[in-house]
């Protein structure tokens, strides 16, 4: 909460402690509609009017952490993105160009204002970047498979030293979630930096088990934050997508640490098989995107 200046900080504070504010459980769900909601009007909204009020609350021993949804920035460089990956001809058959024009000009006007660009979550469809793992240890996992109707109950397999960095759920729900200290994080990431320019260079794309390019930007987003703040991976969405049994043989973080300690001691065939094992996990889930 100390990072935030006023008054934001004592909005912020005043949002943790409302009970009307939308509770873990519920928040990704509430996020979706009200996406959904706009996205189905017509004409279609791309972006919100207004930046949303909500954020994601979690409390550790005497300390609040708050990270903001930021909806309406989040929202205009996800429809720029959406923009530059399709062509004309497709994007204008999701959303008109009138549209889309107006969405870019009030864009322009916002960021004329000098405000930051970086927000405070990052996400990705359909799949997790494997870049995004670096910044975590198996240790830190905590999966949740849910509670169902009746009196048989879902297991709950939560690892780690600090149960205040669990996920803050007021119930039992579906999710998978690693959460990690900033200083951790970081020094992860910049180690892992070091062993992908040493073994790979500056190597993109499926050709290389991480990209330098990929490493580098995650390392830049987390160095815009305060370094008290705590880092969180959600699989989000794609807990739904992946049954019981594979969430909890889902390693992707320890794998991904595998795969670096092999490549800087130079373990050529054991980097290789932990990246087919990578690529044979994500592969049909990111294959999801394009099914019919």
């Amino acid at each position: 909460m100390t990072a935030f200046p006023e008054p934001e900080r004592t909005l912020w504070t005043a949002y943790a402690d409302s009970r009307r504010r939308p509770r873990r459980i519920h928040a990704l769900g509430a996020e979706h509609r009200e996406a959904a909601l706009r996205l189905a009007a017509f004409p279609p909204e791309p972006v919100p009017g207004r930046e949303s009020r909500n954020a994601y609350v979690r409390r550790s021993a005497d300390t609040i952490y708050v990270c903001p949804w930021e909806t309406r920035l989040r929202s205009w460089l996800a429809f720029d993105r959406f923009r530059a990956t399709l062509p004309a001809g497709v994007s204008e058959a999701f959303v008109p160009s009138e549209v889309a024009d107006q969405v870019e000009q009030e864009f322009e006007r916002w960021k004329a204002t000098g405000r930051s660009l970086q927000p405070h979550i990052l996400s990705s469809t359909w799949h997790v970047p494997l870049a995004w793992f670096v910044a975590f240890g198996q240790t830190e996992r905590c999966l949740l498979l849910g509670e169902p109707a009746g009196d048989e109950r879902k297991s709950t397999t939560c690892f780690g030293e600090n149960p205040g960095r669990g996920p803050a759920t007021a119930a039992v729900t579906r999710t998978l979630i690693y959460v990690t200290a900033m200083a951790e994080a970081r020094r992860r990431v910049t180690a892992a930096l070091r062993i992908v320019r040493d073994t790979l260079g500056e190597g993109t794309g499926e050709t290389t088990v991480l990209a330098a390019g990929q490493v580098d930007a995650l390392g830049r987003w987390l160095g815009g934050f305060h370094p008290g703040a705590l880092v969180e991976l959600d699989y989000g969405g794609l807990v739904h997508l992946l049954d019981d049994r594979t969430l909890r043989a889902d390693e992707s973080v320890a794998e991904v640490g595998v795969a670096l300690e092999a490549m800087e001691r130079g373990e050529a065939e054991l980097a290789v098989a932990m990246y087919k094992r990578l690529l044979a996990r994500w592969r049909p889930v990111r294959a999801l995107e394009s099914a019919n």
